[in-house]
């Protein structure tokens, strides 16, 4: 399958290892991985703080560039953006768009996956050979659970991950408090929920914390190095590229 990769804001800026790791582990599976170069934000960030005409030069750009027919699926390594490009670039479009955009935007969303649901429910994998001798727990995050339901998906995948001892998180469902802006305009109440979400996770005594998406990751890897827990933040797509012929992720940059 051909594969269009889309890297999100905080995967080109600050955390591009969830993003090679997403084109590794696809390329492993025999898949063909293309970048288009002119991805720019998806335009989530605009749309959430209630700015939705701003982003209508974004969601143009994105129906463009991931428009291209020889492209079968769109994946990326955050259920956020995945649900912004499946939920609010209709909105924006409807609001402030043109019928080309509208048609662009649904014919691109209906291809758009985050990489849980592109591996288990497109390719059909739960084995994707990853191996990474480690005790996880999994963070399910509000945009993957909430809006795009992926369920247990992510679970499926780690599950068959070789070595991994993986661990149930109480709480599990429970916010984070990240929230894009809502961490920055309500930081007494994200404070307060980081700290619930990060006493859970040292109560599991796991190695490392995953997620799929790095936003609430950089969150909670504040917390947790603030508390000196020793558990670490890892993206989920880091630990599914883990080989045994591949260093120890954990001996790199968290998320």
């Amino acid at each position: 399958m051909r594969i269009g990769l889309f890297a999100t804001c905080l995967g080109d800026t600050l955390f591009p290892d969830a993003v090679k790791a997403t084109a590794i582990l696809l390329t492993r599976l025999g898949h063909d991985v293309v970048f288009p170069p002119g991805q720019t934000c998806c335009g989530q960030m605009h749309i959430n703080t209630g700015y939705q005409r701003e982003p209508v030069p974004l969601v143009r750009n994105f129906a463009a560039g991931f428009g291209d027919a020889s492209i079968e699926a769109v994946v990326m390594p955050s259920g956020s953006c995945a649900g912004s490009v499946r939920h609010q670039h209709r909105i924006v479009a409807d609001r402030y768009g043109d019928a080309a955009l509208r048609a662009g935007v649904d014919a691109v969303a209906a291809k758009t996956y985050e990489l849980s649901e592109l591996l288990v429910d497109v390719l059909g994998v739960t084995r994707v050979g990853a191996y990474f001798p480690h005790r996880v727990t999994y963070h399910p995050t509000c945009h993957s659970l909430r809006m795009l339901r992926v369920g247990d998906k992510p679970l499926r995948l780690l599950r068959e991950v070789e070595g991994v001892d993986l661990v149930e998180l109480p709480g599990a469902d429970s916010c984070c408090g990240f929230g894009g802006t809502f961490a920055l305009k309500n930081a007494e109440t994200s404070t307060a929920m980081l700290h619930d979400k990060t006493a859970s996770i040292a109560a599991t005594g796991a190695e490392v914390c995953t997620a799929g998406d790095s936003s609430c990751l950089m969150h909670i890897g504040g917390g947790l190095s603030r508390i000196r827990s020793g558990t670490r933040t890892l993206h989920l797509a880091r630990i599914l590229a883990a080989t045994r012929t591949t260093p120890d992720v954990l001996t790199e940059a968290s998320v």
